[in-house]
């Protein structure tokens, strides 16, 4: 068993918004990462936001000049699922349940017996996604939150079969990382998604109903204290991303109603509409 001493290089699959982000609050904290996605096109933007965060960061001096090219020295990146082998894996791919257990069963194999592997899944119950594992004890939930370098929370989800030792691991490994970790149970949505879904669900029956526009619902909330209105922080996490989370808590909860994925979001996912990645969603970006 892998004590948080043992952890010095971790792999992460899939190379999105999380993937990447994860990637990075790795590095910075002195972790040796290899990053793996089977496309070339989302690594050479996962290569790009590096660049922008860290000269950002820079600019603000939250880091110091000379640390960019090591951080950056510090990630590996490949399209070759094979170079996936490390002390702590964090899976950060669709929410799919059965894509997910199809891609973590060779990443198992592919591993030694003590390696820990985490899913980054937002609302799949840890307990479904272990299913077909040869080693469910080694599997655990480790959810981070958009922008991962700069947000603090982690959740911690142990599934039924998880050791405590992993999930004391896990734990750890986020307060390393210089995160906030917080255990939560093993339900569809754990703290926050469950909590936060209805921020977007009711704004999007609001919007369906006719009730106000986007942009007007948007300055009510910010008007109120909200940081981000709904329909900004849809397109800034991925409309799409947003969608699946919703349907995968919508079935989760055996369809209850409250839950409902929108008409109007699933229109925007049709049109490839996903927001400022793709420079159109509820808004249109430069």
């Amino acid at each position: 068993m892998k004590t948080i001493d043992d952890i010095q290089h971790i792999g992460i699959l899939g190379a999105g918004v999380m993937g990447s982000g994860i990637a990075l609050a790795a590095a910075m904290n002195g972790y040796q990462v290899t990053l793996v996605d089977i496309k070339q096109e989302v690594l050479d933007k996962a290569a790009a936001y590096f660049d922008k965060f860290l000269g950002k960061s820079i600019e603000r001096k939250k880091i110091a000049p000379e640390d960019k090219p090591k951080i950056i020295g510090r990630i590996q990146i490949g399209t070759d699922v094979a170079l996936l082998k490390a002390d702590f894996i964090v899976e950060a791919i669709l929410e799919n349940l059965d894509l997910k257990r199809k891609v973590l069963r060779s990443i198992e194999a592919q591993n030694e017996a003590d390696t820990i592997i985490a899913s980054n899944t937002s609302t799949i119950p840890i307990t479904q996604i272990a299913v077909g594992l040869e080693r469910p004890a080694q599997f655990v939930g480790m959810h981070f939150f958009n922008p991962a370098p700069i947000m603090k929370l982690v959740e911690v989800i142990s599934g039924e079969m998880t050791a405590p030792e992993v999930a004391e691991v896990t734990f750890a490994l986020a307060g390393r990382m210089r995160k906030k970790p917080v255990q939560a149970k093993d339900e569809p949505g754990f703290i926050v998604n469950r909590v936060a879904r209805h921020f977007y669900v009711e704004s999007l029956k609001v919007l369906e109903e006719n009730v106000a526009d986007h942009a007007a619902i948007d300055r009510l909330m910010e008007s109120s204290g909200f940081r981000m209105g709904p329909f900004r922080l849809m397109d800034l996490i991925g409309i799409e991303t947003n969608h699946e989370v919703t349907k995968s808590l919508y079935n989760s909860f055996f369809q209850d109603e409250k839950f409902r994925p929108s008409r109007v979001q699933q229109k925007k996912v049709d049109a490839g509409h996903y927001g400022w990645k793709t420079g159109r969603g509820f808004y249109t970006y430069e």
